[in-house]
């Protein structure tokens, strides 16, 4: 058995890989292959995308690449993306996934990027390494004919909804996410590639993209303030539409954007039902339209993981909501973030830095990559046992430290 980084010679066998783990049977037709090729020629690294091979035969795949991570205050962490996470089905139980994501995380430590994220395709696996749930999703249905819009919510006049080709998109969109991420922790980078396969313009040959409608919101000024990507089925009874809209990204700057994007949903002709997808923990329209009963919550789910590289450099790029000095200590198998680190909120500048004073909380890497982005909850975590209480009324402590006014959210699958 061989692990080792791919070169292009490696696209194919490496992506079909992918497809088995993820019970997508390979097109191995020509004119797949040669998307493929040319697909992932642009967009993977190859010196951090590795590969299990067993003879000729690629048995587990892992990638990684570089991206921004906005944590709380609005600073960008450097951050290792893992992502196409796989193994065969024929070699579980091997140790393939340790022994990439052992290569994987240090080289991203050796590199300076302090925190590693992914999106757990299963949550019992992840734990082990160090990765904690750092940010969480939910998705839920707006029932159109039994609500409307709250009369004082937010209105600009002058403002208006435009509707956008996926070039216009392709255009206006990386500026617009740019300053959108800067304001919600949790949020990564959009690459050039990204626009292209979420317009269509370039869609991925492993998941092309759904047809999509896109409009923008531009405020009184002209400037481009909001942005919504959205599907629509064609179900209708007995000659009465019944057509279920699906928001599948809806990002603004001003809360009047936000809500003049969902309000524009919730009125398009023949539509009766909203579906929001993967959207933020702590989403707004609840509180924006007369019955809130209107809408129902699917489901509210672990989205991004984080693991915690350099304590120090993470945990002193972002700020804090209490004005205290907290010592933690913290047990990391790997070594990574292990030792006893002082986070201090009260200087003019925020930092973390290595002491030897006594420890007001003991946790483990993971309770750490958890409670990174302000999501965590350190009180209910101590009284679960995930957090040790040295000094009483640390928790209760760290909590005033650590969250965030609004709960972070990442909108983008990776």
């Amino acid at each position: 058995m061989e692990i080792r980084t791919i070169g292009e010679e490696d696209i194919i066998p490496w992506t079909a890989a992918v497809g088995i783990g993820f019970l997508r049977v390979p097109d191995d037709t020509k004119e797949n292959r040669e998307k493929r090729i040319e697909h992932w020629r642009e967009r993977a690294d190859f010196a951090r995308t590795r590969g299990a091979f067993d003879g000729g035969r690629c048995v587990g795949t892992f990638r990684s690449f570089a991206t921004g991570l906005t944590v709380p205050g609005g600073a960008i962490v450097p951050a290792s993306a893992i992502t196409n996470v796989t193994v065969s089905p024929t070699h579980r139980r091997q140790g393939l996934l340790t022994k990439m994501m052992g290569l994987d995380l240090a080289d991203a430590a050796a590199r300076g990027e302090s925190v590693a994220i992914l999106i757990a395709a299963e949550y019992r696996i992840y734990g082990r390494f160090g990765f904690g749930v750092a940010t969480e999703y939910q998705k839920f249905t707006l029932d159109t004919l039994r609500t409307d819009f709250a009369p004082d919510a937010p209105v600009e006049a002058g403002a208006r909804i435009e509707l956008a080709t996926p070039e216009e998109v392709a255009e206006v969109g990386p500026p617009l996410h740019e300053e959108f991420r800067r304001q919600r922790a949790g949020a990564i980078e959009r690459t050039a590639m990204w626009w292209q396969m979420y317009t269509g313009l370039a869609p991925s040959p492993m998941s092309p993209t759904p047809p999509r409608f896109h409009a923008v919101y531009r405020d009184p000024s002209g400037k481009v303030a909001g942005l919504v990507g959205y599907r629509t089925d064609d179900h209708w009874d007995e000659f009465v539409p019944k057509v279920t809209l699906t928001v599948d990204s809806l990002i603004a700057l001003t809360p009047a954007a936000e809500i003049a994007l969902w309000r524009f949903c919730a009125n398009v002709d023949y539509v009766n039902r909203v579906e929001g997808a993967d959207r933020s923990p702590d989403e707004l329209l609840p509180l924006l339209v007369q019955d809130p009963r209107a809408i129902t919550t699917q489901s509210r789910r672990d989205f991004v993981w984080a693991r915690i590289l350099d304590a120090p450099a993470a945990f002193s790029a972002r700020t804090y909501g209490a004005r205290d000095r907290l010592v933690v200590e913290v047990h990391d198998d790997l070594g990574y973030a292990a030792g006893r680190f002082a986070i201090d909120g009260a200087a003019e500048q925020a930092r973390c830095v290595p002491t030897g004073d006594p420890a007001d909380l003991a946790l483990d890497a993971s309770t750490l990559g958890a409670l990174y982005l302000g999501a965590g909850s350190p009180v209910r975590l101590a009284v679960t046992g995930r957090i040790s209480e040295r000094t009483p009324g640390a928790a209760e402590r760290a909590e005033a430290l650590l969250r965030t006014p609004r709960e972070p959210w990442c909108p983008d699958w990776f």
